[in-house]
């Protein structure tokens, strides 16, 4: 779903080209793919769920070339800026239109062993969140993982003063969305048949959730 979002959410900027470039995502490109350099899989099939500018997949297919990328989003100026990020990136396929709040998208896209998921949960309602977790879980090949990134709630309180602003703003603008709780993420990827592997603290009071799909 396409939500009306605060100018703070998504900030993206005209570049060469067709591509746009989004200063959050020159920020953590490097912690994000020192994180996967650790917990992703060493090869197979990866999904990245709305994958905004695709400056982050190019660096993510660089760092893990043994993967094969398919970066998907709904808007399209923003396909076309990821399909301009990875030309002559041979890892990293042809972005796709996909809203993975909508229930059935694991179907088409079955046997990942990676789905990524960045700086997203905090933009839909606790419904989406719920139906995107749920598909993704089923989108996993056995011992597939899950690595979701992003500002969360703490044990249900927001712990620095950037995000009280932040969330506020979400709310403000939409009152469905807004920065949803470590905690019951955690559960929800539980109540989903995955297995936490992993909480990590990330740069800029972010966090990473590790979840996986047991294996055979």
């Amino acid at each position: 779903m396409t939500r009306k979002l605060p100018p703070t959410a998504s900030i993206a900027t005209p570049g060469e080209g067709a591509r746009l470039v989004a200063p959050s995502a020159e920020r953590n490109s490097r912690a994000l793919c020192d994180l996967l350099e650790q917990m992703a899989p060493r090869s197979g099939r990866a999904l990245e769920i709305a994958s905004g500018t695709g400056q982050h997949i190019t660096a993510f297919a660089s760092r893990l070339p043994n993967l094969h990328w398919q970066p998907s989003e709904i808007d399209a100026d923003r396909r076309a800026s990821i399909d301009a990020y990875s030309v002559g990136v041979d890892n990293v396929a042809t972005a796709i239109s996909l809203d993975a709040t909508v229930p059935g998208w694991s179907k088409r896209h079955s046997g990942q062993d990676l789905i990524v998921l960045i700086n997203l949960l905090h933009l839909i309602s606790d419904d989406e969140v719920f139906t995107l977790i749920r598909e993704a879980a089923q989108a996993l090949a056995p011992s597939g993982r899950f690595v979701i990134y992003g500002p969360f709630k703490r044990g249900g309180e927001l712990t620095s003063a950037g995000d009280e602003r932040f969330h506020a703003s979400l709310a403000e603008q939409d009152p469905e969305i807004g920065y949803k709780d470590d905690f019951d993420m955690i559960d929800q990827l539980q109540d989903a048949g995955l297995e936490m592997v992993s909480v990590v603290e990330m740069p800029a009071n972010n966090l990473s959730l590790i979840a996986q799909l047991p294996g055979f």
